[in-house]
C-alpha cells in the first residue's frame, strides 16, 4: 500500500515533512552535552516601588508583564501575601518570581505544619532568599529578579532587597528596575526633607506619584497596580487593581525638532 506520509519533500529547507515536528537548526542537545541556562529573561515586569514609614511598609508595583518589546499580559500581580507579617514584591522575569513564590508558599506550609506557635519573620525571610539567590547565582543559573521584602519585626518596620546575584541590602526606600533612576531620588529627597518619619497617607501619596512619573517615563510601565500594606494597627492588605493618575494636556505643545 503506497504511504504518501512516508515520501512526501518536506514543505521547506530543513522543514517537515506532513505529520513531523520540525528540526530546528543549531546544535542539538545530546544526552552527555551540558546544559545551556537562559542568559536573559523573555517575559519581564518592571519597577517595584516600597518605602518604609512610621508603622508599617508600602510596596507597589504594576501588573504589566512584557513579552519582550510587546506589552503583553495585562493582569500579572507582583505583590504576594507571605503570612500577616510580610509582604514580596518582585520584578524582573515572572516565571520566575512564580517559582519563588511556590517554594516560598511550600515553606510557609511547612512550618505551618510544626505548629510549634512560631511564624516566618520579615528578617528571616530576607536572609534566606539572599541564601537561595547566591546559591542559585553559584550554578550559573540564577533567578531572574529583584525581590523587595518588606514586613514588621519587633515592632519596627523593615524593609530589604536581594537581586539575581544575591547582593542584598536593607533601606528605608527601595525602588527596582527603571525606579532605581527616576523614583528613588524623587522618594529620599521626600524622606530627607521631613524631620519626622512619613505617615501613611504621605508615603502613599508619594509612591502614586512615583508610579505616575514611572507611566510617563517608562515605556514597559502599565497604569493599572497592586498596593500592599501592612500596618501595625490594620494588618496586611493588597489593594488593587489601582489606576495611575494621567494628565496629558503637555502632549499638545511638544514639537518634534
Amino acid at each position: 500500500m503506497f504511504d504518501p506520509m512516508a515520501n512526501a519533500p518536506p514543505l521547506w529547507s530543513n522543514g517537515p515533512t506532513p505529520g513531523s515536528f520540525y528540526n530546528f537548526p543549531g546544535p542539538q542537545t545530546k544526552p552527555n552535552d551540558h546544559f545551556t541556562h537562559s542568559q536573559s529573561p523573555v517575559t519581564t515586569a518592571t519597577s517595584i516601588v516600597a518605602l518604609a514609614y512610621d508603622k508599617g511598609i508600602m510596596i507597589a508595583g504594576d501588573l504589566l508583564a512584557s513579552y519582550g518589546s510587546l506589552a503583553r499580559y495585562r493582569n500579572c500581580p507582583r505583590i504576594m501575601e507571605v503570612n500577616d507579617n510580610i509582604l514580596l514584591g518582585a520584578g524582573g522575569d515572572y516565571a520566575d518570581f512564580q517559582y519563588v513564590k511556590s517554594f516560598i508558599e511550600q515553606k510557609i506550609i511547612d512550618e505551618e505544619c510544626l505548629d510549634d506557635g512560631i511564624k516566618l519573620k520579615p528578617k528571616s525571610l530576607y536572609c534566606w532568599l539572599t541564601r537561595v539567590m547566591y546559591q542559585r547565582r553559584n550554578k550559573f543559573d540564577p533567578l531572574w529578579n529583584n525581590l523587595v521584602i518588606g514586613g514588621i519585626q519587633d515592632g519596627t518596620p523593615f524593609l530589604g532587597t536581594v537581586d539575581k546575584l544575591g547582593t542584598a541590602y536593607t533601606d528605608r526606600a527601595i525602588c527596582t528596575g527603571y525606579g532605581a533612576h527616576i523614583a528613588l531620588p524623587m522618594i529620599r529627597d521626600a524622606i530627607e526633607k521631613k524631620a519626622q518619619p512619613l505617615t501613611q497617607a504621605e508615603a502613599r501619596a508619594l509612591i502614586e506619584k512615583s508610579l505616575e512619573v514611572l507611566f510617563y517615563r517608562d515605556a514597559r510601565s502599565y497604569p493599572k497596580y497592586q498596593l500592599g500594606i501592612i500596618d501595625q494597627d490594620e494588618g496586611v492588605k493588597i489593594e488593587g487593581p489601582l489606576s495611575v493618575s494621567q494628565n496629558w494636556n503637555i502632549a499638545t505643545i511638544i514639537k518634534s525638532v
